[in-house]
């Protein structure tokens, strides 16, 4: 195992992988990296964890979307999962509003 420095939003983060697979690890950043951005560049939520969260759920989308047949959004097209995520965000905004009100 290596160690590879890289940079997720302005962050810096020290991970491991296999020697030989950097660069589909750079290329992994690269795109949660572009995800994020986008992201908090909307302006609409605010917070890296819950940014993460929603990068994490539109990626979810994407690679479900791309199975075939037997996946949950398999069938949707990209309108529907769009809206799914959508929906996702509402849910996760109105269970994470109480939490910041706290500190």
């Amino acid at each position: 195992m290596i160690q590879v420095n890289v940079m997720i939003m302005g962050q810096a983060y020290k991970l491991a992988c296999k020697e030989g697979e950097e660069a589909a690890l750079q290329d992994a950043v690269a795109y949660l990296d572009g995800k994020m951005c986008a992201i908090r560049d909307a302006g609409k939520i605010k917070g890296n964890d819950r940014i993460a969260v929603m990068a994490a759920l539109g990626i979810a989308a994407e690679l479900l979307g791309t199975k075939s047949g037997d996946g949950p959004l398999a069938d949707k097209t990209l309108a529907e999962i769009r809206q799914k995520i959508s929906s996702m965000h509402s849910v996760l905004d109105a269970a994470l509003t109480p939490q910041e009100n706290l500190f």
